[in-house]
């Protein structure tokens, strides 16, 4: 029988790990170790500090709804998701301009218009620093604040979203909405993990949680099954790779196995189909923006090797015969975002070289390897987000 003392001990142990337990993205035991460590700090603590400073410029966000647009999709209902492909113009030699046309790189203004792509990316983020600063800090306003922008988004009658990307990155002339379009939805995982940080508090009831539940069941679905979702899994470019990332997320929400491994099964082949021997992507070099699409592809499959995790499948160390590895691509680049090397491909707009350096965190983590890191702290030296603040904590920054 257990002693009082043991029970007690354990009995604290609760509210630590219980809500981070169910965490997709998120290392559930290091961010409890984190919240440990902070509820033993001093009110100058430079991490906590630096918590609530990204926290309070996240209490301005929102909260947003897909029906604040003024525009209507094709369905004749607000309600539903509505995005303009970026990168199709009018065609001069048209009378109308229709159908639009390609130029890669070069973003139409007309698509900034559409305020649904931009929303819910503010929105994702913000519920994921307001919901992590919560279960870090335990201040009130950031959990509230997060549940509110959730409901506002995904479950409230009047303001909700659709769960379906029908009309995502449409163009015009050409098609009401296409497989691309889920391209804008990568944002989920985010969520998903909000929502395990927040479960069981007092600003996330049971009812909001089976609503998500029941809103992203309908939604995984829809993406399994309709028209976009069947073209995007397709894709072989860092399309693809963002597919698996929200499928994958969403797959261990929802706790369905078959669809986890499939998924995983899926990413090994795109490994080996996307990334060369030498660690060349050579679908991202063939865009105009080369430098930025190979960082976003590799952020892609950051995702879903820590996705990959929590499926008991090691992607970060999957390895062809012939060499081609998540390591091998991140090694590839990683010289010419620090400025040792000169890229000989296209790259026609300004790059931050500071994207890729979650991926670097990452990688440290998991290769063990000490020049990632300090390659993340060259590319990176302020914490602009909540992740990298505390991957530059879990490697002792």
């Amino acid at each position: 029988m257990l002693s009082r003392c043991l029970i007690l001990a354990l009995l604290c142990l609760v509210p630590i790990y219980s809500r981070a337990a169910s965490l997709v993205l998120l290392d559930a035991k290091q961010l409890a170790s984190e919240k440990q460590r902070l509820s033993k700090a001093k009110t100058d603590d430079a991490t906590l500090r630096a918590i609530h400073h990204l926290a309070e410029r996240a209490m301005q966000v929102g909260p947003y709804s897909v029906v604040d647009k003024e525009q209507v999709p094709p369905s004749g209902d607000k309600h539903d998701f509505l995005s303009m492909s970026p990168y199709w113009w009018p065609d001069p030699k048209s009378p109308n301009g229709l159908p639009y046309i390609r130029h890669d790189g070069e973003r139409n203004p007309e698509a900034a218009k559409i305020p649904d792509r931009d929303m819910l990316a503010k929105t994702a983020h913000a519920v994921y620093t307001l919901s992590v600063a919560y279960y870090l800090t335990g201040k009130d306003e950031y959990g509230a604040r997060a549940g509110l922008l959730l409901r506002t988004w995904f479950l409230d009658p009047k303001t909700r979203m659709n769960p379906n990307m029908n009309h995502g990155q449409y163009i015009r002339g050409r098609d009401e909405g296409r497989g691309a379009g889920l391209i804008e939805s990568r944002h989920f995982a985010y969520l998903l993990d909000a929502t395990g940080l927040l479960e069981g508090s007092k600003h996330w009831s049971a009812a909001d949680q089976q609503g998500m539940r029941k809103w992203f069941t309908e939604y995984f679905e829809w993406l399994k099954n309709s028209k976009n979702g069947r073209q995007e899994v397709k894709a072989g470019n860092n399309h693809g790779t963002w597919f698996e990332a929200q499928y994958l997320a969403i797959a261990l929400f929802l706790e369905r196995k078959d669809d986890v491994q499939g998924s995983v099964e899926r990413a090994r082949k795109r490994i080996a189909a996307q990334i060369e021997p030498d660690g060349r992507q050579p679908r991202e070099l063939q865009r105009t923006k080369a430098m930025q699409y190979s960082t976003f592809n590799l952020l892609a499959w950051t995702h879903v090797a820590r996705l990959g995790e929590r499926a008991q499948a090691d992607l970060w160390n999957f390895r062809t015969p012939d060499g081609r590895s998540i390591r091998k691509a991140l090694d590839w680049l990683l010289p010419f975002t620090l400025g040792e090397a000169k890229w000989e491909y296209k790259q026609i707009a300004p790059y931050n070289p500071d994207e890729l350096a979650p991926v670097l965190y990452w990688a440290a983590l998991e290769f063990k390897e000490p020049k990632y890191a300090e390659a993340a702290k060259k590319l990176a030296p302020s914490a602009s987000t909540i992740d990298i603040l505390l991957l530059g904590k879990m490697i002792g920054d």
